[in-house]
């Protein structure tokens, strides 16, 4: 009887990423707040974009 060896390759990648980062600096530019800026972080992505089309004219340039 011949055994199957099943190789596994787990990568585990730690930190924050690019969406998490972006929100967290546009959450507390608008805000100034720790725990919005988290929760932004949480959300990622969908609150870059949320950021993007609700920007204020003063946030523009």
């Amino acid at each position: 009887m011949i055994l199957a060896q099943i190789v596994t390759n787990t990568v585990t990648q730690g930190g924050i990423g690019l969406g998490s980062a972006i929100a967290v600096v546009c959450s507390w530019h608008r805000n100034r707040s720790i725990l919005w800026a988290i929760l932004a972080g949480i959300f990622s992505w969908f609150y870059v974009i949320y950021f993007a089309v609700t920007r204020r004219p003063n946030e523009r340039r």
